[in-house]
């Protein structure tokens, strides 16, 4: 599924046309002008992958409320799944947290997400190991649905482990989406795709939960990127916190945002949730 909008700007990006976020609402009301080729080979190579498109000419692209720099305004989506889950940030909890949780802290975020599902909310993430696969496997496993942003092409899930659940995922009523129809020519672009899919698990949820994470130069940098465009999205903090946690370095980072004006998720703000 996708417009014929769409199609052209799939189409402007697999020919390197249009490069970057930036270039493309730079010239925006122009660029379609310059998609005078065919374009049925890539209408026929969608198809074949099962991939849809969406863009911001279509009516039914996602409007954030934000007054975003270019480089990080998404206009073009490449998905499998619901994407109208984008549309109601009311509802999307992003869960985000360490690539290897304790099982203390999965015993903990398992019951987070539970309880978010039973209320009715979305949860967003972002596939990686660790924390955002409990995630997303506990967010299935209760019957609620979830989105998992990539920082890679449909065709390349990473980790490759979770190719499985990004197809469960989409059975399930859910979305995977990503940006990027290219494959990265440099290392440096692969870990920049990296920290921009960080920004859009804040960008599309009204609420960010941080499950556990250390401290910067400690590891785990995607939670710290995501915590902080959520900050400065003016999205609600919350982080998954209680006393014992005080000397374990694997809540450092969660110390940090509760001093820099996060709330300490409990029993109470959780069920403030629902209002």
């Amino acid at each position: 599924m996708y417009s014929e909008s769409a199609l052209k700007l799939y189409a402007l990006k697999k020919e390197g046309i249009v490069r970057s976020n930036a270039a493309f609402w730079r010239d925006h009301e122009k660029i379609l002008q310059t998609a005078d080729f065919d374009l049925r080979p890539y209408a026929r190579e969608l198809e074949g992958n099962g991939i849809n498109l969406l863009c911001a000419f279509d009516e039914d692209f996602p409007r954030i409320a934000l007054l975003l720099r270019v480089s990080e305004k998404p206009y073009l989506f490449a998905y499998r799944g619901d994407i109208s889950l984008l549309k109601n940030l009311d509802r999307n909890v992003a869960v985000v947290g360490v690539l290897n949780p304790s099982e203390e802290v999965i015993s903990r975020e398992k019951r987070v997400v539970a309880e978010l599902v039973e209320k009715g909310f979305t949860i967003v993430s972002g596939l990686a190991r660790g924390c955002d696969t409990i995630a997303h496997r506990e967010c299935l496993a209760c019957g609620g649905k979830t989105v998992a942003f990539l920082p890679t092409t449909l065709s390349d899930i990473y980790p490759k482990e979770n190719a499985v659940l990004a197809e469960k995922i989409v059975e399930g009523g859910g979305l995977v989406v990503t940006e990027y129809i290219l494959e990265p020519n440099t290392r440096q672009e692969t870990i920049g795709r990296f920290i921009a899919r960080d920004r859009l698990q804040a960008m599309f949820a009204s609420r960010i939960i941080l499950i556990a994470s250390y401290l910067k130069g400690g590891g785990d940098s995607g939670s710290r990127h995501a915590m902080e465009k959520a900050r400065e999205y003016g999205r609600e903090r919350y982080v998954m916190y209680r006393e014992e946690d005080i000397d374990d370095p694997q809540f450092g980072l969660n110390r940090q945002i509760l001093q820099d004006g996060g709330t300490v998720l409990t029993a109470k703000t959780l069920e403030a949730f629902s209002t």
